[in-house]
């Protein structure tokens, strides 16, 4: 084997996958070279900082059941910089909030007594006469919630976070997420909850997080894996994977306009499957790139809003089931931790689920403050005058999209690589097309080293237990769309 020097293995994307691998393996001593085509690292899991306001794209929660990722990030990040926040959230609907996960006492006093009679009527009929055709995910829900409680909880969110009709969405995919979700359970919890409920995510009390947000972690590993004599290179873009033999030999990107090449024994991407087809050189058959080009995705926006502290509400974040209002969901970064806002004021993160080109990405900075602005008053957590300033942080690639093709075409790309390049190893959420967590796109990158040195994991079966989805009525699982038509130790393996 070639000493590491000579043949570093090349990482794409300083995310919290990418930079895993490199911290893990420079503790092997490797000399890894890390390709980030931003000018921050992180990916999707920085924070952003604009004139001192730092903010969290889509809130990350440090909590994890996978014991080698937690002790991870208290290897990386020292223990004082980590803090203990309490997990709140509540949803928006009909001018009401509910508390989520749901609360008996609360749901009946927002519902009424005689819509809560009627809601449970509605499911008493959906249990004796369901729907005929639950291939959909709006019938499979209704079979198993009745229609007035589905169009309190699941129809509205859902559509604003995927874009497309529930009616729309294929129901095989819930049997496998949220099988065991049903009324019943839904009442026993709200009526008895377990205190320390840690089964499900969306039920944790408390969770961990960076005092200066989830950036900070990725910032510490960073500056680690340089100290121990790894490359991070930003605003270099892979242009090119060169391949030869049977593998990648090299990888040329792009950084101030000019192009670089450095050698490679293993490629680890994390960058976005569709693109990373497009790197190789020579190109893989059509049939490769035509599955490359058919992965979709959801992207997503944040306007976030300086206002008065007086104006802060204790929820992590708010769902906004509302139908008059474009926003999702409504992040108060000063509840995630008071070293994210600045005495005196809060910073409230309004989110919005897009498609890169749609009308909403392209809109103008400050007309999306000015429609974020409209909407976070008219939903009563800010009066005119309120608002001070206002910043868009625009994420594309977001979501990896998932409709009727992915999976094939996910398979075809993973067939050839495995046949044609198998030193280049896919992780994280984007890079493998997968609805990952942070900590499970950390584990993908830990497996991934691992079986450099001999280990035969199988990444792909990462991220397949129910417990870590999003489950109940916030939608924030990765269903199956319709398809969008527009719009160990020891001696690494050299290849």
């Amino acid at each position: 084997m070639a000493t590491p020097a000579e043949t570093p293995v090349v990482i794409a994307g300083a995310g919290p996958g990418g930079l895993t691998a490199a911290y893990l393996l420079t503790k092997r001593g490797e000399h890894p070279v890390v390709l980030e085509a931003d000018d921050v690292v992180g990916g999707i899991s920085r924070t952003v900082v604009r004139e001192g306001w730092r903010f969290d794209l889509g809130g990350h929660r440090f909590f994890t059941k996978v014991p080698e990722v937690e002790a991870l990030w208290h290897e990386i990040l020292p223990e004082g910089d980590f803090m203990l926040r309490p997990r709140m959230s509540r949803i928006y609907y009909e001018g009401k909030f509910y508390d989520y996960p749901l609360k008996a006492m609360n749901a009946l006093g927002n519902l009424g007594l005689w819509e809560a009679i009627l809601c449970g009527f509605s499911y008493l009929w959906a249990r004796i006469r369901p729907p005929k055709d639950e291939s959909n995910y709006e019938n499979w829900l209704v079979a198993r919630f009745g229609w007035r409680l589905y169009r309190t909880f699941f129809k509205t969110y859902t559509e604003k976070v995927w874009g497309v009709p529930v009616a729309d969405m294929p129901a095989d995919w819930a049997a496998q997420r949220v099988k065991n979700l049903d009324l019943r359970k839904a009442v026993v919890n709200a009526i008895l909850p377990k205190r320390g409920q840690t089964e499900i995510t969306t039920l944790i009390e408390e969770f961990q997080y960076p005092k200066y947000g989830p950036g900070m972690m990725w910032e510490v590993c960073a500056d680690k894996v340089r100290s121990a004599g790894g490359t991070i290179e930003m605003g270099a873009r892979l242009a090119r994977i060169n391949l030869e033999g049977a593998r990648a030999v090299s990888v040329t990107y792009v950084q101030d306009g000019t192009e670089h090449t450095v050698a490679a024994s293993h490629v680890v991407s994390t960058m976005p499957m569709r693109e990373l087809v497009h790197t190789f050189a020579p190109p893989p058959p059509p049939e490769v790139v035509a599955a490359a080009d058919d992965l979709h995705y959801r992207d997503y926006l944040t306007v976030a809003l300086v206002v008065p502290e007086s104006r802060s509400f204790p929820d992590n974040w708010i769902y906004i089931h509302a139908t008059d209002v474009e926003v999702g969901r409504i992040q108060n970064y000063g509840s995630w931790s008071p070293y994210l806002v600045k005495d005196g004021r809060t910073c409230l993160g309004l989110e919005y689920f897009v498609f890169e080109g749609d009308a909403m990405w392209d809109t103008p900075d400050d007309e999306l403050v000015a429609l974020a602005t409209t909407e976070l008053i008219s939903l009563g957590l800010a009066a005119e005058g309120d608002v001070e300033r206002g910043y868009v942080v625009r994420v594309p690639k977001a979501y990896p999209y998932y409709d009727f093709s992915y999976k094939a075409n996910v398979a075809t790309i993973r067939r050839w690589l495995e046949a044609n390049a198998p030193n280049i190893h896919p992780v994280g959420r984007n890079g493998m097309h997968k609805y990952n967590n942070q900590d499970h796109s950390m584990y993908t990158a830990m497996l991934t080293v691992e079986n450099m040195y001999g280990a035969s994991h199988d990444i792909w079966s990462v991220n397949v237990e129910e417990e870590y989805h999003e489950a109940g009525s916030t939608g924030r699982d990765a269903p199956v769309l319709p398809r969008r038509t527009a719009a160990t130790a020891g001696t690494r393996d050299p290849g």
